[in-house]
């Protein structure tokens, strides 16, 4: 297997990870949500707050490879018979040694409180949602 160099950064961290899901799992669906790190104009910031205007978005979703068979029973009697996936992993990726929490247990910023909520609302929907602290907890 190829050496995976170190990171120094979160996106270098997203990167390192992208290439170990590609070696070990060719055929896995996934997506990286990268817009934060993205330098945008005006205008462009403009149409992805109307597209995205909530924060705390997870950095990583898998898609989870359970199938389901869903039935519909089309007007004319007949019926359509689909596989679709179902669900799914988010993970939100801190960079190595980052702390999440305060002594106290309290959220460590208003950001990660912000993560932390979305993550807990995608949890009452169905997915697994998580933050992964450095390469070996994503």
């Amino acid at each position: 297997m190829r050496r995976i160099p170190k990171y120094s950064s979160e996106h270098n961290l997203y990167e390192q990870i992208a290439r170990y899901l590609q070696l070990q799992y060719p055929n896995i669906i996934y997506r990286f949500d990268i817009a934060a790190d993205l330098k945008l104009t005006m205008g462009q910031a403009v149409k992805l707050k109307r597209l995205h205007p909530k924060r705390g978005y997870p950095d990583l979703f898998i898609a989870k490879t359970k199938e389901i068979k869903v039935k519909t029973v089309l007007g004319s009697g007949y019926s359509l018979v689909e596989i679709k996936p179902l669900g799914g992993l988010y993970i939100e990726i801190k960079k190595d040694g980052e702390k999440l929490t305060k002594k106290d247990g309290s959220w460590r910023t208003p950001h990660i409180a912000e993560q932390a909520e979305a993550l807990e609302k995608l949890r009452a929907r169905g997915y697994k949602a998580e933050f992964g602290v450095g390469f070996s907890e994503c």
